[in-house]
């Protein structure tokens, strides 16, 4: 969509420009893709059509070589030259018929993003021969170039772990994740290899490598769990599975690039809430427009394509604000699918001039941003560990795993704050549209129930309302009174939108995950710390077992009374955003960690760094340290960031505007008076006015005089400087946005030099 853009251009002329562009612009279209009889290939015909999944692989290698790869994804041995050199080739072959010119190792540093380097397929071999070197170009992949890469690890955040001097770093394909191919520029596309991160010492520097550690230790103690308390069972494996529900806003492209502070921050620093937004509650579940739709139609082609499985999407709460939701999966793919789908989305919202916002909180006043982690843990038989069945007071495997996360919970409920606290995420947590800072979880009505009833020796409460519904084993059916309609399947739990960790019927819901961030940090915290749960309960039901060859009824209830009082705390079935519930869970003794620099202090505590280091060993205590120092420097620089972003938008852009504004209105009394009109309004405005700007002005000297004393505040704690820009940079920010949001409500729009709200939450 072009916007002709002269230099005598105001920003009103900009903003007007825009709108009209957004309202009369070409739309992108695309062609679904079609079968040689002219008919929509259906979707599971286009499913990883472009991954080179376990299937492509043995087809294209021969079956002692895929047999050998298969034992070392399995972890049974190494991988040796002769299998990974014949992988690199095979495919080599299949990307490049798809028009791969380049591969690349991609990985997930520090950053909340993915990072990704390109190599081309092209070598050189050079003959030497009597009339000189002649050189001959090749297609070339070996199986050392699939199996590692080198990219300079003192370029990511590493903590203090790498430096300029001590640079190496290197990228090793995760074998448990399929490589892949995505379109590129000129019909050409790139094969993408999932790989860890690590330094030269061996330590991880990603988010992967310690969440695939995470899940093999929890594989080992649910394993042997399992095998305790069903020892015909045989269960060798547990895996984690992972349903990431990615919320996000889109807004226009063009109205975006005139946002400084979308830009650089991600989120608007000033702007006054439109007259309508969310108050209606009309945009939850609404008609999808037109334009958005487009683009989620075509994101979700491009990921069936990947092998992403997309399965809804709807209108979230906020004006302008939507989610995607997939088919869950094991969690290490799921965590490649999500961002993924992040960095697709954002290509595709390009294409059709929109741009994706994943910030938690862009537009203060409207619900923000969260990235719902549904999770929980299933047997290599396909058997959901989290699942009630129809009788879950007698399931005594259920409601020993359900107690091990409860007890994770009531034990590293900090360490689960810690893992989503960002400088973004604060703005949204606690905000009545998103969980508060205690971490808690929620049952249900029923499970709550059957707790209770085990923990006090009695027979469960009966639930049914008999002039409304009727009872059955497991749950219940609603009657809809309504002669047209059906009976209705009724869940054994009620959705509690304000708990942080919800039980939502055979899995939990990590409610309190941002959208911005990875998922793959809470989910490893939460799998130590369930691991370290499991081995607890593991470790008290065979000191209850005794020498007996295997567990009774009465050793199990013994300890699942025993993990039910001592539990009893973390769960809470009420309203978690009320005053009541804050001084309840004081009395509880549960952490109401308010900010996120006294969150990061929690990694490194004693109790805390002894499950991540020494009981579950995912972590080394230099990892974690290097971890925290990350953390704290990051969000000490995203403050900083946003306090410059506004010092440049109100010293170049909201002063000269109000100014202006106050030049006008005093020009025009000027004028009025010499005709002998009455100037009353003109001059109540500028007197509105004139102690808002002065208020302005001086708020933005002392603004500037913190951030400089930020900037050259002196001490080897990391921590501390995100303290410094918590209690100093963000109070100042806050406070300069009241006095110009009130400004622009008294600036006359052609003034105003930045898109309003409306513009940007009403123009797709």
């Amino acid at each position: 969509i072009a916007i002709i853009i002269t230099t005598e251009m105001s920003a009103y002329e900009l903003r007007k420009s825009a709108l009209v562009a957004a309202a009369t612009g070409q739309k992108r279209e695309i062609q679904y893709p079609l079968k040689a009889d002219g008919k929509p290939r259906y979707p599971s015909e286009i499913y990883g059509e472009n991954v080179f999944t376990l299937k492509t692989m043995a087809k294209a290698l021969p079956k002692p070589i895929f047999a050998s790869f298969l034992k070392q994804r399995r972890g049974r041995q190494n991988l040796d030259k002769t299998t990974a050199d014949s992988i690199a080739h095979a495919v080599r072959v299949w990307a490049m018929d798809r028009g791969a010119t380049h591969y690349t190792h991609w990985f997930q540093p520090q950053t909340g993003t993915t990072a990704e380097k390109h190599d081309a397929f092209l070598s050189l071999v050079s003959t030497f021969t009597p009339g000189g070197e002649e050189v001959t170009p090749i297609d070339q992949f070996s199986g050392g170039q699939l199996l590692q890469s080198e990219p300079d690890a003192s370029s990511f955040p590493s903590g203090g772990m790498r430096s300029t001097f001590e640079a190496r770093g290197y990228t090793i394909w995760d074998t448990s994740s399929s490589m892949f191919v995505q379109e590129g520029p000129n019909g050409t596309s790139i094969l993408y290899i999932p790989s860890v991160y690590i330094s030269y010492n061996g330590d991880a520097l990603d988010e992967k490598t310690v969440l695939l550690r995470s899940n093999e230790v929890l594989s080992r103690a649910a394993s042997d769990l399992l095998n305790l308390l069903e020892p015909e069972s045989h269960v060798s494996h547990v895996y984690t599975t992972l349903g990431t529900e990615q919320e996000f806003f889109l807004v226009d492209r063009t109205m975006y690039a005139l946002r400084p502070d979308l830009k650089i921050t991600g989120r608007t620093l000033v702007g006054q809430l439109p007259p309508r937004h969310q108050q209606l509650e009309d945009h939850y579940f609404g008609r999808i427009p037109s334009r958005v739709m487009r683009v989620i139609s075509e994101l979700e082609l491009e990921c069936l394509k990947l092998g992403i499985p997309i399965k809804t999407r709807h209108n979230e709460v906020a004006p302008g604000q939507f989610e995607l939701a997939p088919i869950f999966e094991e969690s290490s793919v799921a965590v490649d699918h999500n961002l993924l789908t992040m960095d697709v989305l954002h290509k595709v919202a390009h294409r059709h001039n929109l741009r994706v916002l994943y910030h938690e909180k862009p537009f203060k006043g409207i619900n923000g941003s969260g990235k719902h982690c549904n999770w929980a843990m299933a047997t290599d038989r396909g058997e959901n560990l989290l699942d009630p069945t129809v009788r879950p007071e007698t399931n005594y495997r259920f409601i020993l795993f359900l107690l091990a996360v409860l007890r994770a919970l009531q034990q590293h409920a900090a360490l689960l704050r810690v893992a989503i606290s960002s400088s973004s995420n604060e703005h949204r947590l606690g905000a009545q549209e998103a969980p508060p800072a205690i971490i808690s979880a929620f049952l249900g009505d029923q499970l709550h129930e059957v707790l209770n009833a085990i923990e006090e020796n009695r027979p469960l409460k009966n639930f049914s309302v008999p002039q409304f519904q009727s009872i059955k084993v497991g749950g219940t059916v609603l009657d809809v009174k309504v002669a047209a309609l059906p009976n209705i399947a009724r869940d054994l739990t009620d959705r509690n939108r304000t708990s942080p960790f919800a039980f939502t019927g055979n899995k939990f819901e990590f409610r309190a995950v941002g959208s911005k961030q990875s998922p793959s940090f809470p989910v490893t915290v939460l799998n130590c710390a369930v691991t370290a749960a499991i081995g607890e309960i593991a470790a008290e039901l065979r000191a209850q077992k005794g020498a007996k060859p295997r567990l009774s009824e009465e050793d199990k209830l013994a300890v699942i009374r025993k993990y039910i009082g001592l539990t009893k705390s973390v769960r809470f079935e009420g309203d978690n955003y009320s005053e009541e519930w804050t001084r309840e869970a004081e009395r509880r003794g549960l952490p109401n960690i308010r900010t996120a620099p006294e969150a990061f202090t929690y990694l490194i505590k004693e109790k805390h760094m002894d499950m991540l280091v020494k009981d579950t060993g995912i972590f080394t205590a230099s990892e974690l340290r290097s971890r925290y120092h990350i953390i704290n420097e990051r969000y000490a620089k995203d403050v900083l960031i946003e306090a410059e972003t506004l010092l440049t938008i109100i010293g170049q852009q909201i002063l000269p505007a109000a100014f202006e504004y106050r030049k006008t209105l005093a020009e025009s009394a000027a004028a009025l008076k010499t005709v002998g009109v009455e100037a009353g309004p003109e001059i109540d405005t500028l007197n509105e006015m004139t102690p808002m700007v002065a208020t302005l002005q001086a708020q933005y000297k002392s603004l500037t005089a913190a951030v400089n004393a930020a900037i050259t505040h002196h001490s080897d704690d990391s921590n501390e400087h995100a303290r410094v820009a918590c209690d100093t940079l963000v109070p100042a920010i806050a406070s300069i946005r009241e006095v110009v949001d009130a400004l622009e409500i008294i600036v006359a729009d052609k003034y105003w030099p930045l898109p309003k709200y409306t513009e940007l939450l009403l123009t797709i």
